[in-house]
């Protein structure tokens, strides 16, 4: 009986081994597989990328030009508008100053008539 037993504890220890293996050959093959739908994975990102890159730029193409042109355009505009903003600017500076002045050094001397009816009032004297 000695001898089966010793025979079966073999068998159990070349199945465990055989098991091992198995795990560990999986574990690889999951390993791989797992690098492999990574990489597939960034490929159809890249696909895709430069499919939407090619759809923006033929966008861009037929709405402006070429996107040099469109920037030179839109920096003609804005110098433009700066240089209409200077215009409006020095035709109506003295204008504004000489608001400012006016209602600085108008100064009027008139009590209104509220003022004189409350403090009246807080004095005790009636009109």
């Amino acid at each position: 009986m000695s001898a089966s037993t010793g025979a079966g504890i073999q068998e159990l220890m070349a199945a465990e081994t055989r098991a091992s293996q198995i795990v560990a050959e999986a574990r690889m093959g999951r390993g791989d597989r797992m690098k492999q739908a990574k990489k597939d994975a960034q490929e159809l990102i890249n696909a895709y990328r430069e499919e939407k890159q090619e759809e923006f730029n033929n966008m861009v193409l037929s709405k402006g030009g070429s996107e040099g042109s469109a920037s030179a355009k839109l920096q003609a505009e804005t110098n433009k508008e700066i240089n209409d903003m200077e215009a409006q600017f020095q035709k109506n500076a003295q204008k504004a100053v000489d608001v400012l002045l006016s209602k600085c050094c108008e100064v009027s001397l008139e009590v209104p008539t509220a003022r004189v009816r409350a403090t009246q009032k807080q004095a005790g004297i009636t009109a």
